[in-house]
């Protein structure tokens, strides 16, 4: 069974670990895992890795996410969006929506954002949401995000929606009922849809449906990192060090970079931590008489002999 990820567009209505579970199925294996959860009302870009890619996801995880949302003021639920139990319904005056698109591009920037409690964030190797739904609500402490950027904002009445950027782990949910709260009147998610993660764009993804062997995406290629090209492969990896006199072809990179490591076939072998930058190899490469250590194996990702 090859390895490698594929980009699924997630319907509404399951959870990103049923998205693995299905994959699972269909393609009979067990080493399969996503990078990012989205919740079971969002829709969108989920990375998901197969076999030897699952140990590559945390490549994923930390990448910038671009989200769609729609939602409206006045509505305050206990999931923070529209599926969830209405707790509050509130009247919205003229200048709550007409402070609205100010308050919104007001979070662009770093903010203190406290998780939903209806949300797969773990506490104490448990997720919130099996807190909540057995009445146990658990209020983690404020988490600093970054909103990078507030785009294409639309607004009819109470409704409104925009394109947002964020940092990863920010919950657009949050964001919207900080966008309420910060007006007086509560806000509610409508539509969440996740158009972006990392450089991969709603346009790469495939439906669940359209899963299959042909549109695994090759581990090396999806991973946007600079590389290095080694001589005697087998023993280079196996010694858990690349010296300088094992490189023989290699990109730009500056010290403590992920690699990519190929051998002299092409061959992707792992990921290695770069121990010096590129300008400084060109220089040593001059120098015969030394022989530096480069890079520190990371991730092997093929059996060693």
């Amino acid at each position: 069974m090859k390895s490698g990820f594929l980009v699924i567009n997630k319907p509404k209505g399951i959870t990103s670990h049923d998205v693995v579970s299905i994959i699972r199925k269909k393609f009979g294996i067990k080493k399969v895992g996503h990078a990012g959860t989205l919740d079971p009302f969002a829709t969108g870009v989920l990375v998901v890795g197969i076999n030897k890619a699952t140990r590559l996801l945390e490549f994923f995880q930390n990448e910038k996410k671009t989200y769609y949302v729609k939602a409206e003021l006045g509505i305050i639920t206990d999931t923070f969006d529209i599926e969830g139990k209405i707790q509050e319904r509130n009247e919205v005056s003229q200048q709550q929506i007409s402070n609205l698109k100010n308050t919104c591009f007001s979070f662009v920037g770093e903010y203190l954002q406290v998780p939903p409690a209806y949300s797969a964030k773990k506490y104490n190797g448990k997720k919130l949401y099996e807190y909540a739904r057995e009445g146990k609500i658990i209020n983690l402490p404020p988490k600093k995000v970054n909103i990078y950027q507030i785009a294409n904002f639309s607004q009819e009445g109470r409704e409104f929606s925009f394109y947002v950027e964020v940092s990863s782990g920010t919950y657009i949910r949050s964001l919207i009922m900080d966008i309420g709260y910060a007006l007086g009147c509560g806000a509610v998610t409508k539509e969440l849809c996740r158009i972006k993660s990392g450089k991969f764009e709603l346009k790469d993804s495939i439906l669940l449906e359209e899963a299959s062997l042909g549109k695994i995406l090759k581990m090396d290629e999806a991973l946007d990192l600079p590389y290095v090209k080694i001589n005697n492969g087998q023993q280079a990896i196996k010694g858990q060090q690349i010296y300088k006199d094992n490189i023989i072809e290699f990109s730009n990179f500056n010290k403590n970079d992920y690699v990519k490591i190929y051998d002299e076939k092409q061959s992707f072998l792992g990921i290695g931590r770069a121990e010096k930058k590129s300008t400084f190899l060109k220089t040593l490469l001059k120098e015969e008489e030394r022989n530096d250590r480069i890079v520190k194996i990371y991730k092997i990702l093929y059996e060693v002999t």
